[in-house]
């Protein structure tokens, strides 16, 4: 860890008082320092302009100056990010963001625990949380038996659910993975699509092919889908059965009717387990049909390992245009309900005064 020494002073001049001010050195260990400050100081460069505390580096020493609350603050995310790469983490600008943000709302998570935990690598890549929403929604995955992911696009829901499927599998915890959309998206209606059944149905279940390929040798996943180990259907494709010892993930659960949530959720078996993923603001059912992913909240809200994990537009971790398009679309939509709500308002007192 990092090795902290800090005082901080007040001085006065005469009736005028100065504002406080306070100084802190932070030790980097050695190893520590080019990985810490990044290539090209890229990650110095962005802790720099989060922190209002002065940030001056020579060697492997860190100055802090400036405002006692924001040294302490900055003596935080240093502390973080040293015990992040001691815990062989990433340290990139993006988990320099992070750290910060996770450390500005005060939560009691470390920053440094939720970027390092591993969950499946492949080829010298490894698939990780990388917001605190992710990691519960990760450790909720291991505690209990259905879970529900819901959140905007790029939130990671499907991806982790997909790493934690694949983990399952490597350590035999279940005998095969099981995924599963609805073949509704945009409208579109599979008997308007051209080709035969299966190019029909491809287009729907691509992404969570896409997924896959990132955490299995691309290779021998047509071996492992013929040999049921792997099993990527649409939805209609799971009425009738039983599904035991499997890691079962349900995506695009917006686009279930409550018929179909409910027959996915009865096909559980023995040693199995669920994840159900979906984004309630992207329904594309024909219609005005209800959501079962909607309606499932209100059932099943209460019901023992039923566990419902929300991601927020701070999870995204796409582009980070993503999140402000997110926000933006989430204001335009609290605007819109605001005036239909003040609209009825009006046209209750309009129909109690005829």
């Amino acid at each position: 860890m990092a090795g902290i020494a800090g005082g901080g002073a007040a001085a006065q001049s005469g009736d005028q008082p100065q504002t406080a001010t306070a100084q802190s050195k932070v030790v980097v260990p050695d190893e520590a320092v080019l990985t810490l400050v990044g290539t090209r100081d890229e990650n110095l460069r962005v802790i720099e302009d989060m922190l209002t505390a002065d940030v001056h580096v020579r060697g492997n020493e860190v100055t802090l100056s400036g405002d006692p609350a924001e040294v302490a603050f900055a003596e935080r995310v240093f502390a973080e990010l040293i015990a992040l790469v001691g815990k062989g983490g990433p340290v990139t600008p993006d988990a320099v963001r992070r750290s910060v943000g996770m450390l500005a709302a005060d939560h009691d998570e470390s920053p440094a625990d939720v970027l390092s935990m591993d969950i499946v690598s492949k080829r010298g890549r490894t698939i990780r949380p990388k917001t605190l929403n992710q990691k519960r929604y990760v450790e909720a995955i291991d505690d209990h038996t259905v879970v529900f992911g819901i959140g905007p696009a790029g939130t990671g829901k499907t991806y982790l659910a997909m790493a934690k499927a694949v983990q399952a599998l490597q350590s035999k915890q279940v005998n095969r993975i099981i995924l599963t959309r609805p073949a509704v998206e945009a409208g579109e209606r599979l008997g308007f699509l051209p080709g035969s059944l299966y190019e029909k149905i491809d287009p729907y279940l691509r992404p969570l092919y896409d997924a896959l390929h990132d955490m299995v040798d691309p290779a021998s996943v047509p071996r492992l889908t013929q040999a049921g180990t792997i099993e990527i259907a649409p939805l209609a494709y799971m009425r009738g059965r039983t599904l035991n010892d499997a890691f079962i993930i349900l995506d695009e659960a917006q686009n279930t009717t409550p018929e179909q949530m409910k027959m996915f959720l009865t096909r559980l078996g023995f040693g199995s387990k669920i994840v159900v993923t979906g984004d309630v603001t992207q329904i594309d059912l024909p219609g005005g049909q209800r959501s079962g992913l909607k309606m499932v909240q209100e059932i099943l809200g209460d019901v023992d390992d039923v566990h419902f994990s929300l991601l927020e537009s701070q999870d995204v971790v796409r582009h980070r245009l993503v999140t402000d398009i997110v926000d933006a679309y989430d204001r335009w939509q609290a605007r819109q309900d605001n005036e239909q709500q003040q609209d009825r308002r009006r046209n209750g007192q309009r129909r109690g005064r005829e």
